[in-house]
């Protein structure tokens, strides 16, 4: 039947036709789309929030219908959750030590990469009123000098490069995570606080930091892995190639983040 129509007709027939099937199949591809209605759930240091959190939006555009969830918080704390069976995909911790506890407990399902390094800075208020211009003055008592706790990467690090400037500093508050002592300054409730350069940098003008020789004897790797009893393996292999991506590379160290 079609064969006797005027052969202009016949190809308008044929090119409607291949664009409904061009249609259909892309429909379908996209129903079939196994990572639809998926979560993944990434660990990751308190001192990656902004920049994971970008790069997981990143990550979601690239499979729709996937939600990227993130648990940030102390690394020892992450660390300990996983071990203790907390559903997760990806671990990105501050700190070798604290990574180890993972690998150790036989929970990640390969060897970690070190992906980025960060180095402390002293953040004081804008106004700096305790005058703080190098790492000695937070010995001054009359200081109210925050730390992280010691477990904490942060606070482990601030030992280190305490007891490089052979230094002893007695804080008011030692803190499970690096915001949190960052807080305390953004809220005037402190006068200095160790935390990292990128948690200065992103706070903005709430903080300004104060750089220290000391710093560079106490930079810490970051390393991250895919955990062994992901609920997502495949989806957390995506995301570490991203993290690991010139694209990941460029977001981290836009944010102060130094290279490996």
């Amino acid at each position: 039947m079609i064969e006797r129509l005027p052969r202009s007709v016949r190809v308008l027939l044929a090119a409607a036709l291949g664009t409904s099937l061009t249609l259909a199949a892309g429909c379908g591809s996209t129903g079939d789309d196994s990572s639809k209605g998926k979560t993944l759930f990434v660990f990751a240091a308190a001192s990656l929030t902004e920049t994971f959190t970008s790069l997981g939006k990143t990550f979601e555009a690239a499979h729709p219908g996937v939600k990227v969830k993130f648990n940030f918080g102390g690394s020892s704390t992450l660390a300990q959750q996983i071990t203790q069976g907390a559903p997760a995909d990806v671990f990105a911790a501050a700190s070798p030590a604290t990574m180890k506890t993972v690998t150790d407990a036989k929970d990640a399902a390969g060897a970690p990469t070190t992906f980025v390094r960060n180095r402390l800075e002293i953040a004081v208020p804008p106004s700096n009123p305790g005058k703080v211009k190098a790492l000695k003055d937070l010995t001054n008592p009359k200081l109210k000098v925050v730390e992280c706790a010691p477990e904490v990467p942060c606070g482990a690090a601030a030992l280190k490069a305490l007891a490089a400037a052979e230094l002893k500093v007695k804080p008011v508050s030692q803190e499970q995570d690096v915001k949190a002592a960052l807080t305390k300054v953004q809220l005037n409730e402190a006068d200095a606080a160790l935390v990292y350069r990128t948690d200065v940098k992103s706070a903005g003008g709430k903080v300004t930091g104060i750089d220290f020789p000391e710093a560079a004897q106490a930079i810490n790797d970051y390393p991250i892995a895919t955990l062994a009893k992901a609920p997502q393996p495949a989806l957390a292999k995506e995301f570490v190639q991203l993290i690991l991506s010139g694209q990941g590379k460029s977001v981290l160290q836009q944010a102060g983040f130094e290279s490996p």
